[in-house]
């Protein structure tokens, strides 16, 4: 009997915010894998911002999912089936297979994830593709230096959490911005920021960046654009670095936001921003993973993950994700 695989594919293209019904849960039979190929049954998928991108029609930094075509994103599972020489059956890989119980994915772009090390699930986290931009996009473009301020928007999600505490290993002085009060809590109680405001009750983020921010900003890091960044920007300090890494509040927009004209800052506060792709960087990754692996294991760096059950959740996991339902790193547990 031919074995059956459960998967996600996009079904309609969004208009604004994604609902269920631009996804559809469908089954097929499971692929084997050809020459240089291997088989994961997944146990965890990862949801992440990039994928709303993905749901357009054309390509931005990468191309668009196909009507009908399974929804993108990593995962990390065991090898059931291998004709690479590098994986055997039983192994545990991190693949970018996608939405669905079982993946074909090349062995020569998987990665072999140690379970002794850690939860498997932090190979989509803390140890993935989100430890690696948070370290990356702030060490590599942010510069931080000990004793600066560094804001941080989308302060409790999956990057943002670890952007801030790596900003504390190096000595800086981290203030968030988040989405509620718990989430604030969250980030000066448990992650060591040194301040936080829910922008979700603040009026004048103006004000509330004065505030907290008495020296300015040095360093920003944003995961969110919009009215927030517009408020960071207009206090930074003269040499000011910022990094992009997402503009959340915009990914849904059916008409782009215009904001103000703050390019004058640049010139005047010699300012220095940078959008960056975590892909820009593969020659680091063994690096960042090697010191980000450190910090977890010597209790420098905390992580929570914030797991939903069952394949066909993970639409309604994604949607969540998108409106800041989440604390740390969103997963979906298949297997």
């Amino acid at each position: 009997m031919t074995q059956m695989n459960w998967r996600i594919v996009l079904a309609a293209r969004p208009k604004g915010l994604p609902t269920e019904a631009d996804f559809r849960l469908e089954e097929v039979p499971i692929v084997q894998p050809g020459e240089g190929e291997i088989l994961v049954r997944t146990r965890y998928l990862s949801v992440d911002p990039y994928m709303r991108g993905r749901m357009n029609e054309g390509a931005s930094y990468a191309p668009g999912v196909g009507l009908g075509e399974v929804m993108v994103g990593g995962a990390v599972g065991d090898v059931v089936a291998s004709r690479h020489a590098g994986f055997a059956e039983g192994d545990v890989a991190q693949v970018h297979s996608g939405w669905q119980d079982y993946g074909l994915a090349s062995g020569d772009g998987a990665r072999k994830v140690d379970p002794d090390l850690a939860p498997i699930s932090t190979s989509l986290g803390v140890l993935g593709m989100p430890g690696i931009t948070a370290w990356v996009g702030l060490l590599e473009i942010g510069h931080p230096q000990a004793g600066e301020t560094v804001v941080v928007s989308g302060a409790a999600g999956a990057v943002g959490s670890l952007v801030g505490q790596i900003a504390r290993i190096k000595g800086c002085r981290v203030v968030g911005v988040a989405g509620s009060d718990v989430k604030v809590s969250h980030v000066t109680d448990e992650l060591g920021f040194a301040a936080a405001f829910n922008y979700k009750t603040t009026l004048d983020y103006g004000a509330a960046l004065g505030e907290l921010c008495p020296d300015g900003v040095d360093v920003y890091f944003d995961n969110v654009g919009g009215t927030i960044s517009d408020a960071v920007l207009q206090h930074m300090n003269v040499g000011g670095r910022i990094s992009v890494c997402g503009q959340i509040s915009q990914y849904n927009l059916r008409t782009p936001e215009m904001g103000p004209r703050l390019t004058w800052l640049f010139i005047t506060r010699r300012l220095q921003m940078r959008g960056f792709l975590v892909f820009d960087f593969e020659k680091l990754y063994a690096k960042a993973l090697q010191e980000m692996s450190a910090w977890v294991q010597d209790g420098r760096l905390s992580y929570r993950e914030d797991i939903v059950a069952g394949l066909e959740q993970t639409p309604a996991a994604f949607i969540g994700m998108l409106t800041g339902d989440n604390i740390g790193k969103r997963l979906v547990q298949v297997a």
